[in-house]
Order: C-alpha cells, then sequence, then structure tokens
C-alpha cells in the first residue's frame, strides 16, 4: 500500500462517493433526509447509522485535512467551484433547482475527500519523502 495506483484511487473514490451520498443527496434516500422525517425523535437504527457515518467523516475529513492543510483543502474547493463555473458557462448544466447543485456539490465533496486520502501517497511517489505526523500525542 505503499504505491497509488488507478485502482486504489478508484476505491478510495467510491468508499468517499458512498460516504458523501449515504449523508446527503438530493433524493429522499440519504440519511439526514431519513433523520429529519422522525426528527426530534431518533430511532436505535438511525442513531447507529449516524454514529458510523460520523466515524467515516471524521476518518476521511482528518486524513484530507492533514494531506493538504488549509490551502490545499482551500484550493481544491476553488478548483471545484471553478470547474462548476465552466460547466454553467458552456451551458452544459443549468442550476435551476436544487437537484443539480445537490448531485454537484457531493460528487465535488467525494473527489476533495478522495485526493485527500490519497495525497500522501501522491506526495510520496512525487518527492520520495515520507510524511510523518510529529505532532505529540496527549
Amino acid at each position: 500500500m505503499d504505491r497509488l495506483t488507478f485502482g486504489g484511487f478508484a476505491l478510495r473514490l467510491a468508499a468517499s462517493v458512498l460516504l458523501v451520498v449515504a449523508t446527503y443527496n438530493p433524493t429522499p434516500l440519504s440519511y439526514l433526509r431519513w433523520v429529519a422525517g422522525s426528527f426530534p425523535h431518533v430511532e436505535p437504527m438511525q442513531a447507529i447509522a449516524g454514529l458510523v457515518l460520523l466515524g467515516a467523516w471524521a476518518f476521511f475529513a482528518h486524513a484530507t485535512w492533514r494531506a493538504l492543510g488549509i490551502f490545499g483543502v482551500l484550493l481544491a474547493a476553488a478548483l471545484c467551484a471553478a470547474f462548476v463555473w465552466l460547466l454553467v458557462s458552456w451551458g452544459w448544466i443549468r442550476l435551476e433547482g436544487g437537484g443539480v447543485m445537490g448531485w454537484l456539490a457531493d460528487a465535488m465533496l467525494a473527489v476533495l475527500l478522495a485526493i485527500g486520502v490519497s495525497w500522501s501517497l501522491v506526495e510520496r511517489r512525487v518527492t520520495g519523502q515520507v510524511v510523518v505526523d510529529e505532532g505529540e500525542r496527549r
């Protein structure tokens, strides 16, 4: 697992897509819509699913933040926004209605997370250096 392959990135991308789409998407089939339908009353299965999603989000977000840093996350988000702007300017997508924008936001967030969890392998391949967290643990 010290090399990034296309298959390895595809698996990371699939996992991030699954996480993002399971949490929220414009259809009624998402965790947030499921819980919103019964909020503030939460069923045990909703609590378990929420905790599993929270753990996965913590893992992906922490790995992305550590790998890219604030500048990298902001740069990647700006690049995603510029890409959406380009698609709109070409007339390939229309932003009327929330469905298209919701799916675009899901896709861009999933790509950002996949890049984040893969970045240390890319950096190692390009620079030959291994990134080690030297922060102290408490």
